[in-house]
């Protein structure tokens, strides 16, 4: 994951095809319920002065992760599967009825598999990217750009062109950077 952007524009043709890319992620019934929305220009410093004000910055050690050129925001659409799933072809299934019917939240399965593409897609076309949380006054944020209350926000994709080479991992005291195979496969049981 990138920390440090240049402020340089994202091409729109590259985003677009970032986007398409990402829109053939597994989705159950196809029913890709996401959407997102991409803030660009000044936009991007409207979203940092609410989920991350400057009062808050003093000591962070990213600094130029807020000259990011593009937030994107995914969001997931739960209506979207119920409208799915009402479908002829879907609705003998139940899951049409109401959310409470899935065992699992696909619209956020779904979404969440449309972000990783996004970041392997931004990645492969040469740009940096960064998924992280929206941890602070979402509800402004939201109100601010109409995103509709019974959409699921994700997080966030700070998208753009990164500075210098890869950047180095956070600090993370003891931790190695990640699990071995090994340690994550469970073959014929636990």
């Amino acid at each position: 994951m990138t920390r440090a952007f240049k402020p340089d524009p994202v091409p729109p043709l590259v985003l677009t095809d970032l986007v398409d890319l990402a829109s053939r992620a597994p989705s159950a019934g196809k029913t890709q319920g996401w959407h997102l929305v991409v803030l660009q220009g000044e936009d991007t410093t409207k979203f940092w002065d609410v989920t991350f004000p400057l009062d808050q910055r003093e000591g962070f050690p990213w600094p130029h992760l807020l000259d990011a050129p593009v937030i994107a925001l995914p969001l997931a659409d739960p209506q979207a599967y119920l409208d799915r799933y009402s479908s002829a072809d879907k609705a003998a299934s139940g899951l049409g009825d109401s959310t409470d019917a899935w065992p699992v939240a696909y619209w956020t399965v779904d979404t969440a598999m449309s972000v990783n593409t996004f970041l392997l897609a931004a990645e492969d076309a040469g740009l940096g990217a960064l998924f992280f949380g929206v941890f602070n006054d979402e509800a402004t944020m939201r109100a601010g750009l109409d995103i509709p209350e019974h959409l699921e926000l994700l997080g966030a994709i700070a998208l753009g062109y990164p500075v210098g080479g890869p950047n180095p991992p956070p600090k993370l005291s003891h931790r190695p950077r990640r699990r071995l195979p090994e340690q994550i496969i469970h073959f014929g049981a636990w």
